[in-house]
């Protein structure tokens, strides 16, 4: 009854029916226009939604301002939270404390990835765009006025007459290119000084004008003679116009996607998904771990007594987060790089007594700050260098094991770097040795398991733009997935 107003317009639609009628959308993976379809001819549908044959329930655009607004109210989680309620109803979701598997996998955005050149074209597409609202114009009149007509056409480089193997050809056509967004931008900073603060006009154009700044920063390079496109990708690169919060990410080092990551947090005894996100494409695995775990319990009003998951989740500041809330967690160190020389893990450091000994026996307990690596951390005070054992020059000089452990020059001994979270670390790997971590491994299995089924629910690919219509999107399929679980038990 909040989302909408009480007192004019139509007889509502009953939102139990439509919120059932995205439940069986998103299990069947249709489209609006085939849901209205099923809706009004397919008898499975009529029965689930408890409706007459002969009811037409809905309009298409009623089902579409439904969803509108239980994004815009932030009301999904309402539903996917009714689905933990009923697994605690029917017995399904049993006792107090849980053991939670936690995984990330890749969406792939809805909005299409172009090259600078076309990329381009479309910001200043939009800007032109908000501009021909402001004056009530069509927007390819409006472009026409102001020369810029040659960007409305299905492709800047497909529509651009110049040879592309020459590079001063394409230099010429991104200088044109730069000059034309300078252009628009200019237009678009004096515009804003025309329309009120709060106006709509205002903030389309406030937000064209800052995604195509931001993508001029982001691929093109001002020379003395001319803009260039910049070498290597800029971090945090927006690849689409069309969907600006997609970003690259990466599968593995040699794959990579464009979109979002999501999140999924997954009770291993019962397989019921308890908690779910949606995270930029080129954020680490680890980004909010211990929030979606917060969320978890919120959601199935169990405790989390031990969250387990892979080595994106084992570095030291994740494992220290968790260990501040008085949290514990399960999760593979991650391995270190092959080299000729003996890796840290053949020294044994002990914190207590402050002495480490290398794999010839030798015992030193000298330490001082050693030069920034990785593993340095940023304090109050800026960067701080990570402190290090340091073996004597002399003895190491002289042991036999020197060539596969020292890889300075002579005159230098061995050095092993202590990592602000060491204690932590070390328990871990303590851990993933003995056979109790046999066990923590099957059960991770679990979050796999659930991410595949909201693969088969049609997660892989973004349905909408956005990442909060995406999170919507997989809300419903985790949704969906725990009903049909607890359906087939």
């Amino acid at each position: 009854a909040k989302l909408y107003c009480p007192d004019n317009g139509r007889d509502s639609v009953p939102p139990s029916l439509l919120a059932t009628a995205l439940l069986l959308q998103a299990h069947d993976k249709v489209s609006d226009e085939e849901a209205k379809l099923r809706t009004d001819f397919d008898i499975r549908w009529k029965v689930a939604l408890g409706i007459a044959v002969e009811d037409r329930p809905f309009a298409k655009s009623t089902l579409q301002l439904f969803r509108a607004h239980l994004i815009l109210h932030e009301k999904v989680r309402a539903i996917f939270q009714r689905s933990l309620q009923l697994a605690r109803e029917t017995g399904y979701l049993k006792g107090r404390k849980m053991k939670a598997a936690l995984d990330t996998t890749y969406i792939l955005g809805r909005g299409a990835v172009k090259d600078t050149y076309n990329l381009l074209a479309d910001g200043i597409v939009q800007i032109v765009e908000a501009l021909a609202r402001l004056e009530r114009k069509r927007p390819k009149d409006w472009a026409k006025g102001h020369g810029l007509e040659s960007y409305f056409g299905s492709s800047m480089k497909a529509e651009a007459s110049i040879d592309w193997d020459n590079e001063k050809e394409r230099r010429a056509l991104l200088g044109r290119i730069v000059a034309d967004a300078d252009g628009v931008l200019e237009l678009a900073r004096r515009a804003q000084g025309r329309c009120p603060k709060e106006s709509l006009e205002r903030k389309g154009i406030v937000e064209a004008a800052q995604l195509l700044g931001q993508l001029l920063m982001q691929d093109v390079e001002r020379k003395e003679d001319g803009a260039a496109l910049k070498e290597g990708v800029s971090r945090d690169r927006i690849p689409s116009v069309h969907d600006p919060e997609m970003r690259h990410g990466r599968k593995s080092s040699s794959t990579r996607f464009d979109g979002h990551k999501a999140a999924v947090v997954v009770d291993t005894d019962s397989q019921l998904i308890t908690a779910v996100g949606v995270l930029p494409g080129n954020a680490p695995d680890n980004t909010g771990a211990l929030e979606l775990v917060k969320q978890s319990e919120a959601n199935s009003g169990v405790k989390v007594e031990e969250t387990i998951a892979d080595c994106a989740f084992g570095d030291g500041a994740t494992r220290q987060a968790f260990a501040d809330a008085g949290r514990t967690l399960i999760a593979k160190v991650p391995a270190r790089p092959q080299t000729a020389c003996f890796p840290k893990e053949d020294f044994r450091i002990d914190l207590e007594t402050g002495a480490c000994t290398c794999p010839a026996g030798v015992v030193t307990q000298a330490k001082r700050r050693l030069n920034p690596n990785p593993i340095g951390t940023h304090g109050e005070g800026g960067w701080q260098r990570p402190w290090g054992f340091v073996f004597d020059a002399v003895v190491c000089g002289d042991c036999a094991l020197r060539p596969k452990c020292v890889a300075s020059k002579k005159g230098k001994g061995r050095t092993v770097s202590l990592h602000p979270q060491e204690g932590l670390l070390q328990q871990a790997r303590a851990l993933q040795h003995s056979e109790a971590f046999t066990e923590y491994r099957k059960l991770r299995q679990a979050s796999e398991h659930r991410i595949a089924r909201l693969v088969q629910l049609g997660v892989r690919q973004a349905r909408y733009f956005g990442r909060l219509k995406t999170l919507f999107q997989v809300f419903l399929a985790a949704t969906v997935a725990n009903l049909t679980l607890v359906a087939s038990k």
